[in-house]
């Protein structure tokens, strides 16, 4: 297995990914668009504490196929509104389910915790944000770290984010994630420092970056347990494939990419939580077989579990008035007294 030209959720021909942050806070909104005819999707909702638009279409029982974007944002329930602006841009451009003298846009979403992080907290995302994203949106480089719906993501104590992989398999199906942290439980293993999800690194792909014993004791301080409030967390995902799939078939890969999430950080799905993960098959390649298809679902829970390393390396520290929120590799790196 190798990683895609980007090692990101772009290496599914057709998607675009774009990011938007609120002016004044600590949030923002991350929109992943499908292509103009729109993609199967898929959910598989696992948290206790969801905050989520939409999401019942993709119910294989429901008449609606495919979506036309998908929406990850901050501001807890009231970032629900920034789909309203994604809507908006994607039917001046004529994209979404086709009624009677117009388009409908299908756009589920879904949003973590972070309302008060960097002070203010009623800056938030609104429809002006998720438009934002959408006109930012490229095919190409995903940006990561603490962006769009990163922005003010923790997680276990430390600063979260935004990450993103892929994978190709054998057969040349491509299978990606984009992940955004934000978690009660910890990326990081306290016996060791080392972050948890590296057990699925493929060669090469992440630098060897050593804990100091300072750093592992600063490390095991940033996660002693502060229990945050009910629903003041969240971990958000995307799962995307150029395979043909239908709308069950999209949410087991979700479900199987909720394996990832379980391998990169612990614990997950708390009552803390409303862990989401979404699954796009934009119908490209065939229908796999079924040794395929059991590839495909391994990869997703592979892909899901990179993410989430790449999005906790590539925070960084931020200093709000309220708090301060620190990377991963600043504290692995700290040199003793």
């Amino acid at each position: 297995m190798r990683t895609g030209a980007g090692n990101a959720l772009t290496d599914v021909p057709g998607l675009a990914v774009g990011h938007a942050a609120v002016d004044g806070g600590l949030s923002g909104t991350t929109v992943v668009l499908a292509p103009p005819d729109g993609a199967v999707a898929g959910v598989d909702v696992r948290g206790a504490a969801p905050g989520t638009r939409e999401t019942d279409l993709l119910d294989p029982r429901n008449t609606v196929q495919r979506v036309h974007a998908l929406v990850l944002s901050g501001g807890s329930a009231f970032g629900l509104a920034a789909a309203d602006g994604v809507m908006g841009w994607l039917e001046e451009r004529g994209r979404g389910f086709p009624v009677p003298g117009a388009v409908v846009p299908i756009v589920p979403t879904a949003v973590l915790f972070d309302l008060g992080r960097g002070g203010d907290p009623k800056a938030r995302p609104i429809a002006a944000t998720g438009a934002a994203a959408c006109a930012a949106a490229s095919t190409g480089t995903v940006a990561q770290g603490v962006i769009g719906a990163g922005v003010g993501a923790v997680a276990g104590g430390l600063k979260g984010g935004i990450g993103t992989a892929s994978a190709v398999l054998d057969g040349g199906a491509v299978v990606a994630a984009l992940a955004v942290v934000n978690a009660a439980g910890s990326a990081v293993d306290p016996a060791t420092g080392r972050l948890r999800g590296l057990v699925a690194a493929l060669p090469g792909e992440f630098p060897d970056l050593p804990v100091t014993p300072a750093g592992l004791d600063a490390l095991r301080e940033a996660a002693v347990p502060h229990p945050p409030r009910l629903g003041t967390a969240t971990t958000l995902a995307v799962v995307a494939t150029d395979v043909t799939l239908d709308k069950a078939g999209c949410a087991r890969l979700a479900g199987m990419g909720h394996d990832g999430l379980a391998r990169a950080i612990a614990p997950v799905h708390t009552a803390m939580d409303g862990d989401t993960i979404f699954a796009l098959a934009t119908g490209a390649r065939p229908v796999p077989d079924l040794p395929d298809l059991i590839a495909l679902q391994a990869a997703a829970a592979d892909v899901v579990t990179r993410a989430v390393v790449h999005a906790v390396l590539a925070a960084e520290t931020v200093h709000t008035p309220v708090a301060t929120y620190y990377a991963y590799r600043d504290l692995a790196l700290r040199a003793g007294a």
